[in-house]
């Protein structure tokens, strides 16, 4: 059955890998607001278009910065699904700039919700992150509907995001899924991140630097590519039930899980891959970076379980990455920053 979907992010770093994944593996109809004012780069959407009018025929985008209300003139029609991957989502810059950054977040998820009411979507799926609960401990993963704990602006600007879909969920029973997922890792990443960063300054032969506990030990991630997340959604709109209000006290909630590495593990496999030795220093992270959290997990087993887990292991995914970046260097930049997971 086709569906009518509305996309948001597409200009962006993961939301252009959902749509791409979306044409690839459906033959739904796509609409999709669009702005390049938060890092959106028209240049991620033109390799599944241009050349491809099966595909083309199928997206629809308009320019509106959500965080102000969806005009009623974008005609959007009817939609079945509401798809929410945008968002500012870098914490160094929002420890830096706060208000306007958190300002961001919670406006536009604020004029999605809005629009979600009247259109009255089968559901609307949201992208949340796994700092929404703050750090991890020793071995500890973080399950569905854990505490929450936000230890930094960009954090604590999910965590509201996420309660404002919940307040919609249950005041007006607006159909709402939310996902928290790990650090996302794929071509066509910004250079600020610090996969590129890491090629970057590798290629460069300057020093990566890498956060660490004042003792040394490096910080560590869960890593996914931005692709298998795609199709992690994919697979939660085809089988995952959505809860409803009052039948239940919370909406349906999946962890996307990729697997753990430390950030210096990261680096050194990029340096290898390079073929280059790998230049760097440990920095304390709270000396570093205020609201910086040295480990963040979660438990993926609940998707898992719903019979998804990414396809290819991180090492496969970390070389295509770092081949697609060398053939296109300037997706990297010439400015050396010190960019940091």
């Amino acid at each position: 059955m086709t569906r009518h979907v509305l996309l948001t992010g597409a200009g962006g770093f993961v939301g252009s890998h959902m749509l791409h994944r979306i044409l690839e593996d459906t033959d739904w109809r796509v609409t999709c607001p669009v702005t390049l004012r938060h890092h959106g780069n028209s240049d991620r959407l033109a390799p599944y278009l241009e050349g491809r009018p099966d595909w083309s025929s199928r997206v629809r985008t308009f320019l509106c910065d959500l965080s102000c209300p969806i005009p009623a003139t974008a005609e959007i029609g009817p939609v079945d699904y509401v798809l929410n991957v945008a968002s500012e989502s870098h914490v160094d810059r929002s420890i830096t700039n706060p208000a306007p950054f958190v300002r961001n977040n919670v406006e536009l998820m604020l004029s999605l919700l809005e629009f979600a009411r009247q259109a009255q979507p089968e559901v609307l799926l949201h992208m949340g992150t796994d700092e929404e609960y703050g750090p991890a401990y020793g071995d500890y993963k973080h399950r569905e509907w854990d505490t929450v704990l936000p230890s930094n602006p960009y954090s604590a600007s999910k965590a509201a995001q996420s309660a404002l879909a919940t307040a919609w969920w249950r005041t007006y029973q607006l159909p709402v899924m939310l996902t928290r997922t790990m650090n996302l890792i794929s071509p066509c990443q910004d250079r600020e991140k610090y996969v590129p960063t890491v090629i970057r300054k590798v290629l460069a032969e300057e020093t990566v630097q890498i956060h660490a506990s004042p003792d040394g030990v490096p910080g560590s991630r869960h890593w996914i590519d931005a692709r298998e997340f795609a199709g992690a959604w994919l697979h939660l709109l085809e089988h995952a039930p959505v809860q409803h209000h009052p039948e239940h006290d919370r909406p349906t909630m999946y962890h996307v899980v990729g697997e753990e590495r430390s950030n210096l593990e990261i680096a050194q496999t990029i340096a290898d891959l390079l073929g280059k030795p790998l230049k760097y220093e440990l920095v304390s992270f709270h000396a570093s970076r205020p609201g910086h959290d040295l480990r963040y997990a979660l438990d993926g087993s609940k998707l898992a379980d719903l019979g998804w887990t990414p396809r290819r292991p991180l090492e496969e995914t970390l070389r295509d990455i770092v081949d697609w970046y060398v053939q296109r260097p300037a997706w990297l930049g010439t400015e050396a920053t010190g960019a940091t997971a």
